[in-house]
């Protein structure tokens, strides 16, 4: 195995992405014939949000691979509610259970229990930050029904800021290397750091559209992807950054798209400063009419659910309609990476996990990554010193090991020298990572004792 924890997609190398696949599908027939291969293991589901197909199609996969499955009904209920940390969780429940499977509202969550238990941790969902199960479901409901995944083009359409399950996917269409065009929602662009991410990781900038042409999009796609337009999941592009340019109007890229990816507004994951407002732009409900147009012929409708009031209920039955045969999907998936990491399987040719080669920056004293969901800056006991990739260093820009978010600071110390500099200087690019100590202010470096 080249993974032990599966906390995001990229996790897991392309080339074992296709394998996985097919050990889904011989767990399509382990579902139909029964397997003990996973006797005398347990599976602790460690549910802090609610979860309806995502937890029970885990604990589905646990029992039909023959082990069992331990849970709190209730995160109110457990030792959580009385203030013990995640760490002090997943090392106590590391000693009950053979896997854990977390989801969380903090981003990076299910990494703080990887970092403190032994056993493997699958990330079902950590706030708007990744989903990496969901998105080899989406994968594999695109293999499925198109035969392939390369060489298609995929347009994600709608809500893009706060999606767990379209910033994963947006990875993992990265890493095959389809053609990605953005349309984002009005103030729901794709968040920068994501888009940072393709294009330092992947080498990849997708291709964005004005929020305005998005209903032009929809009316002349061949794949479409909904996801609730009130609360649950959500997703991907922007506009917003002009560094990366706009290509052209939706209606010159149109006999491009081979799928339409669309999410709705995430509500729940608003920032307080967003409550009361919500997205400008609206999207068409698709249902009979909506798919009459020729150009949806091949259309598949799919939808990782629930769904609001997004996609009709009389377009259920229509052979294009994806959304109940991808939740299905979820089991044989689930099957196959917990099969994997419990030990029970292995893949054929298993590839070396990429690796991104940053400096590690981890320095209790100075700037902390500034999303406000991460859990650097919620889990309050005092063990967790914030950790950074050091992705450039003139200038000097760093990205949070737990979320992902994009720190730019502004005065840089060097801890050796006890002196600090501006972070366009010439001169940081010499402060090795160990050295570091990162300031918001001059003020803050002065009263740290460092000098200008």
């Amino acid at each position: 195995m080249s993974f032990k924890d599966l906390l995001g997609i990229d996790d897991i190398p392309t080339e074992d992405i296709e394998e996985i696949f097919s050990l889904a599908d011989e767990m399509l027939e382990v579902i139909k014939t029964g397997s003990g291969e996973a006797n005398n293991k347990i599976m602790a589901t460690l549910f802090f949000e609610p979860s309806t197909r995502t937890r029970l199609s885990f604990e589905a996969a646990m029992h039909r691979l023959g082990g069992d499955v331990i849970s709190f009904a209730d995160a109110k209920i457990s030792s959580v509610a009385k203030g013990e940390s995640i760490a002090d969780t997943a090392r106590v429940v590391g000693e009950y259970a053979d896997i854990i499977i977390v989801r969380h509202p903090w981003e990076g969550a299910a990494k703080i229990a990887a970092d403190h238990t032994d056993i493997p941790v699958i990330n079902a969902g950590d706030g708007g930050h990744e989903h990496p199960t969901q998105t080899l479901c989406d994968l594999y409901t695109l293999k499925k029904e198109k035969g392939k995944i390369e060489g298609l083009s995929v347009a994600l359409c709608g809500d893009l800021k706060y999606g767990r399950t379209v910033h994963s996917l947006a990875y993992g269409l990265a890493k095959f290397g389809l053609n990605i065009i953005c349309i984002p929602g009005e103030g729901l662009e794709m968040p920068s750091h994501v888009l940072e991410k393709m294009e330092g990781d992947y080498n990849y900038s997708p291709t964005r559209i004005k929020p305005r042409d998005a209903k032009s999009l929809m009316e002349e796609a061949d794949v479409v992807y909904i996801t609730p337009s009130k609360s649950h999941q959500l997703s991907l592009f922007t506009d917003k950054d002009a560094d990366i340019p706009i290509e052209r109007d939706a209606t010159q890229i149109m006999s491009k798209i081979d799928a339409l990816y669309v999410t709705r507004v995430q509500k729940e994951r608003f920032a307080k400063s967003e409550e009361g407002g919500g997205a400008k732009a609206r999207y068409p409900v698709v249902n009979k009419n909506f798919l009459k147009n020729a150009s949806f012929k091949e259309t598949l409708v799919m939808h990782p659910l629930p769904r609001i009031d997004e996609i009709s209920y009389d377009i259920d039955e229509d052979p294009r309609s994806m959304y109940f045969r991808q939740a299905a999907r979820g089991v044989p998936i689930r099957m196959a990476i917990s099969a994997l990491l419990l030990g029970t399987r292995t893949l054929k040719g298993s590839s070396p996990k990429k690796t991104d080669n940053y400096e590690i920056y981890k320095n209790s004293r100075g700037v902390k990554c500034s999303n406000e969901k991460c859990v650097s800056t919620n889990e309050t006991q005092g063990y967790l010193i914030p950790e950074f990739h050091l992705i450039s260093h003139q200038p000097l820009v760093l990205r949070c090991v737990y979320c992902g978010h994009i720190i730019r600071p502004q005065y840089v110390g060097n801890s050796k020298s006890g002196k600090y500099f501006h972070f366009a200087s010439s001169r940081v690019k010499w402060i090795g990572a160990k050295n570091l100590t990162l300031f918001n202010s001059r003020e803050e470096a002065d009263q740290a004792g460092f000098h200008p």
